[in-house]
């Protein structure tokens, strides 16, 4: 795909997601922006990881983490964990549940179209170990937020 052509698909993608933040709700948004901003941080960190050991590539020059990997952390990751945490937080089995269906979508229909477009492949983890990659941060965004949460009631209870 060409450049152009990628910043386009970066553009429409987060702006897509960030469309529905409205929907969230004022009080969503507050409450769960934290512990989806700090996944998204991790995701950042993890991503240096992941691009170092050639687990997947882009196809465009340049291979940056702006035109690459930050397009789908600040769109659908932050918007998508927000989503998540709204309709599944108190409820863990179905939050790691809905996690595990998104995730499964993204890490096995997502990537081949991605790869047909010629934006990005997956070439040292399969499908498989993509998904292991995503779905273990659920747990810690669920724990982040369990932890603003904590911090939140004492804060009140003082």
């Amino acid at each position: 795909m060409p450049l152009k052509q990628q910043y386009l698909l970066n553009v429409i993608m987060v702006l897509l997601a960030w469309l529905t933040v409205p929907l969230l709700g004022v009080n969503s948004i507050k409450r769960f922006f934290p512990a989806s901003i700090l996944i998204v941080l991790l995701e950042g960190i993890h991503v240096q990881f992941g691009k170092k050991r050639k687990w997947w590539v882009f196809y465009n020059k340049p291979k940056s983490y702006l035109t690459g990997e930050f397009p789908f952390n600040i769109g659908p990751h932050l918007i998508g964990s927000m989503w998540i945490l709204k309709w599944t937080y108190g409820k863990f089995p179905q939050f790691l549940l809905l996690n595990a269906v998104i995730d499964f979508i993204f890490t096995f229909f997502i990537p081949a179209l991605l790869k047909k477009l010629k934006v990005v492949s997956l070439k040292r983890m399969n499908n498989w170990q993509f998904f292991i990659y995503i779905f273990f941060k659920a747990p810690i965004l669920y724990g982040l937020q369990y932890i603003f949460e904590e911090f939140k009631n004492k804060a009140l209870s003082i």
